[in-house]
Formats: C-alpha cells, sequence, structure tokens
C-alpha cells in the first residue's frame, strides 16, 4: 500500500527538503583534497541543526554518523571516518533530515579535485538516470516506469545498475512502501497519484552489477572494485508531474 499525504504533509515534507538540498551543496562547496568525511559529517550534523531539522540518519537502525559518504568503490552507506579524500576521488554523500514528523533523503556524487574521464562519464550517467527516471512521476504511469527508464539509461551507457539496493517510499518514515528498484519492465506495479512521495536512487557501476558488505557491515563496495556513483532526490507525485523536494532553493533546478 503506497500512502497518500496531504497538502498539510506534503509542505512538511518541503521544509525537510529544503533542509536537505541546502545541505548538500554546503557539503559539496566542501569538498577538496585534505578534507576528511569526518569532518563533513561534523559539518553536517552543524548545519541540519543550524536549519532547524534533526538528523534522519543518525541512530538509524545504529548507523553511526549524519552521513554517509562513499568513496570510489564503495557504493553506498559508507562510513565517515578519518579518511582523506584525494584528488581524482568521487565521493557519494547520502544525508537525510526531518522536520516534525517528516522526512527528506537525497544524494549527490562528487568530484574530488580533476577526476578521470570514466569517472566524470559515470557520474553524468548516474545523474542523467535520475532525471530519467523523475521524469516518469506523472498521475497515471506505473511505478515500474521509473525503473525501467533509469536502467536503460544506464545500460545504453555501458554502465551496471545495482540490484540489492533500491529506492523507496518515504514520509513519516525514511522508508516506507513501494520499493523502487533501479531496473526492471516499464508498464508494472502501482499506479502513481498525486501526493505519493518518493525517493529515487540510481546506483550505478562502472563494471559490474555486484556488491557485497565489508566487515563494519554497513559499507557497501563494488565486488570487482570498479567506481560506484549514487544520485538521489525525495519526489512528490503532483497533478502536474514530478516535484523534487531536495533541491537547493538557493540554485535554479
Amino acid at each position: 500500500m503506497v500512502e497518500v499525504k496531504d497538502a498539510r504533509a506534503l509542505d512538511k515534507m518541503r521544509k525537510a527538503g529544503r533542509i536537505v538540498g541546502e545541505l548538500l551543496e554546503r557539503l559539496r562547496e566542501t569538498i577538496a583534497p585534505g578534507v576528511t568525511t569526518a569532518e563533513l559529517d561534523r559539518l553536517a550534523g552543524s548545519i541540519i541543526q543550524e536549519l532547524g531539522g534533526q538528523p534522519a540518519f543518525k541512530g538509524y537502525r545504529g548507523y553511526p554518523a549524519y552521513i554517509c559518504t562513499s568513496i570510489n568503490e564503495e557504493v553506498v552507506h559508507g562510513i565517515p571516518r578519518d579518511r582523506v579524500l584525494k584528488e581524482g576521488d568521487i565521493v557519494g554523500i547520502d544525508a537525510g533530515a526531518r522536520v516534525e514528523g517528516y522526512y527528506g533523503d537525497a544524494a549527490v556524487t562528487v568530484a574530488v579535485g580533476r577526476v578521470s574521464e570514466e569517472a566524470r562519464r559515470l557520474m553524468e550517467v548516474t545523474r542523467q538516470s535520475l532525471e530519467e527516471g523523475i521524469a516518469c512521476v506523472m498521475p497515471g504511469r506505473r511505478l515500474s516506469d521509473i525503473s525501467h527508464a533509469v536502467q536503460t539509461a544506464v545500460e545504453k551507457e555501458g554502465f551496471s545498475v545495482v540490484r540489492e539496493f533500491v529506492g523507496h517510499g518515504i514520509g513519516t518514515r525514511l522508508h516506507e512502501p513501494p520499493q523502487i528498484p533501479n531496473y526492471g519492465p516499464a508498464g508494472t506495479g502501482p499506479v502513481l497519484k498525486a501526493g505519493m512521495v518518493l525517493a529515487i536512487e540510481p546506483m550505478v557501476n562502472a563494471g559490474g552489477m555486484e556488491v557485497e558488505i565489508l566487515d563494519d557491515g554497513w559499507t557497501a563496495v563494488t565486488k570487482d572494485r570498479l567506481l560506484s556513483a549514487h544520485f538521489e532526490h525525495t519526489v512528490a507525485v503532483t497533478e502536474h508531474g514530478p516535484e523534487i523536494l531536495t533541491l537547493c532553493q538557493k540554485k535554479k533546478p
């Protein structure tokens, strides 16, 4: 059952989304060679508090940090540590916030200084696949139309879609039904209705689709240790199409 949010709930989710959007933009501006992921995490905690939100990730199922920082071959759920970012790295930042009981969730992958052409292209294709998925967020479309659009955008460029991790509904819980795979045939699953809110999040590998979990119990890495990228937005279905709730309001879409 996919929950349909009323106007009051959507207003609260817009507030949470704005915090996440600004948080990610400010973290993006901070990322540079020599910065540690622990420093990014401390900054994230301060920004969430400054903007009037509550952290969505810290303590969630025992997760120990405010954000996830996934570097190079790390796919998702990387734990911030005293690891120094280096020129040529790419780092995925996944962040969430809660406002008045409602969540926002988004992710971006950022280049650290100058990166390889493969890394640049991987990030661009992943970002574009998210845009293709969001374009399917229309009343009357099927949920799997999103999945199919993401997969098509990724695989035509020779990259692989991660199967083990998927997007999700979001609202008063960080993860709500439905699950939103980033692969599959179009035209199946629930019909999208105005008021549904979805966290769409392609995770894309430069090599094979297989992943494994490190000994910390959280960090997922590519099995072949090739690069991975991750982009995400929280998106509401409206009568007029998709409304991205986690855009930074200080920047144009």
